[in-house]
């Protein structure tokens, strides 16, 4: 498949970009997509909430997991906590021992988290906020950031019902950790707890009302964030029952360089693998030429694979297995699928484990292995490791070639140094939980673990387009190796 041969997924309920009326680049209608998500959706709740409404508009129907699940073939989503998302596509024809081909990437990202209690004492009038380091977060590159503040609210309604908001002060800053002039002699690392703490005002702590005196969280949340808090949520501030916020950079992501060959953005790991697999499904979906009557195609976006993606929302929380194991019941008609044929469906399927990875940074190329490192706009980027930290092996690199062959797409590859670390992805926990075969594949970037990254303008088309083309030709590929 040529570029200008590819199509993308039309989203003409998303606004106008204001980059471009006419896209100079068959790449640049995705790139330009993608930072309008970035920038309208600062918290993995917003993600989530943002791809079930673009599923819904393409024809997905919602399935609660804690429902039973009657299903005919066709499209569906279901999501878990909030914050994990499943989409998959069921052909007519499709049996289990067709298998099925999936993507898994993650939705969650270096934030900081607002503490259960979060009050601090003001220091001679400033407002300070006990916050949280989410993984590798909350380190000098947070210093001095414009921080939003978002996520979810539980608030009380009629009924003495519970009901969540979204929430966002997007894109106004409400706070900010200043750093300590060079002048003062400072060269040392600073204290998680103690001097990286987010100013969030000037001021005296505000008089309650009896009313919020009885709110549930008085007194652990200052009375001036609990009231900025529901003002966003539209309620008062008795009726908030609980939270759960992330402070954010607000500093909008932008196309940068020269000739506008970049994207400059925050939260990109792994936003942007997660983009690019939901925009390559619903494109695989396009085409009324192509055939996907026996395919079975998921994609499934997790939570807290930054820190080791071991709860019920992330990838060793079974969600994938769940989807895979009903869906085959559902075939069966049967109330319960054996584990025999469990283990039938899987071990016909192939699983792309996307996740980004480390595009050569120039001023840093000898920290590189020669010949294994991915450069920006030009393809997906296919990650290597005999420690197992990620899944690659021959078989399925022979077969993400031929993938990537037959959709006119570029492979780089990727290996650290005998002297790094790689690091890890969830390739392997789904790999070792499902025994599909699994292989890791990712988006390249620079900046990784920053609070704000860049990457190739042309790199979340071209990462859509091979995802599309997995979809579409996924078992015909997987099927010229046989049983190896």
């Amino acid at each position: 498949m040529s570029d200008s041969d590819f199509h993308y997924v039309s989203l003409d309920d998303l606004p106008t970009p204001p980059s471009e009326a006419q896209p100079a680049s068959p790449y640049h209608a995705a790139a330009d997509a993608y930072i309008r998500f970035t920038n309208e959706n600062p918290t993995t709740y917003h993600v989530v909430e943002h791809f079930s409404a673009l599923l819904t508009a393409h024809g997905f129907t919602y399935v609660a997991e804690n429902k039973s699940w009657d299903l005919s073939p066709g499209r569906y989503f279901t999501t878990r906590s909030g914050t994990s998302l499943c989409a998959f596509v069921v052909g007519e024809d499709w049996k289990p021992e067709y298998g099925f081909g999936a993507i898994g990437s993650h939705i969650d990202s270096l934030t900081v988290k607002l503490k259960p209690f979060s009050a601090k004492a003001n220091v001679d009038g400033y407002c300070l906020l006990g916050v949280a380091p989410y993984s590798g977060s909350l380190n000098d590159l947070w210093l001095d950031r414009d921080l939003g503040i978002g996520g979810k609210v539980l608030v009380k309604v009629a009924g003495g019902k519970t009901e969540s908001r979204l929430v966002s002060s997007a894109p106004s800053p409400v706070a900010r950790i200043p750093s300590l002039a060079k002048h003062f002699g400072w060269n040392g690392t600073y204290n998680k707890e103690t001097q990286m703490v987010p100013v969030m005002g000037y001021s005296s702590e505000p008089t309650p009302t009896d009313l919020e005196k009885t709110a549930p969280l008085y007194g652990k949340h200052s009375l001036g964030l609990l009231r900025y808090i529901a003002n966003l949520a539209k309620t008062a501030v008795e009726d908030v029952v609980q939270v759960d916020l992330d402070l954010f950079d607000v500093h909008r992501a932008t196309v940068g360089g020269l000739s506008q060959e970049f994207i400059f953005g925050p939260r990109t790991d792994d936003r942007l693998c997660s983009f690019a697999a939901v925009w390559g499904l619903l494109s695989s979906l396009e085409d009324p030429s192509d055939s996907l009557s026996s395919s079975f195609s998921i994609a499934c976006l997790f939570d807290n694979e930054e820190i080791g993606s071991g709860t019920r929302q992330g990838a060793r929380g079974g969600l994938l297995q769940a989807v895979v194991e009903r869906v085959s019941a559902a075939n069966a008609k049967a109330k319960d699928l054996s584990r025999a044929t469990a283990a039938v469906v899987y071990a016909n399927s192939f699983i792309v484990s996307a996740d980004v990875t480390h595009c050569l940074n120039p001023n840093f190329k000898n920290v590189y292995l020669a010949n294994h490192y991915p450069i920006p706009n030009t393809g997906i980027t296919v990650k290597s490791d005999p420690n197992g930290h990620v899944t690659t092996e021959s078989i399925g690199l022979t077969v993400v070639q031929g993938l990537a062959d037959l959709n006119g797409d570029k492979l780089q590859p990727f290996h650290i140094r005998n002297d790094g670390r790689s690091g890890g992805t969830i390739g392997p926990f789904i790999s070792s939980d499902t025994g599909a075969r699994t292989i890791d594949v990712g988006i390249c970037q620079l900046s990784m673990h920053s609070i704000r990254a860049m990457f190739g303008r042309d790199d979340v088309g071209l990462g859509a387009k091979f995802f599309a083309g997995f979809y579409r030709n996924w078992r015909e590929v997987y099927d010229t190796v046989g049983d190896l």
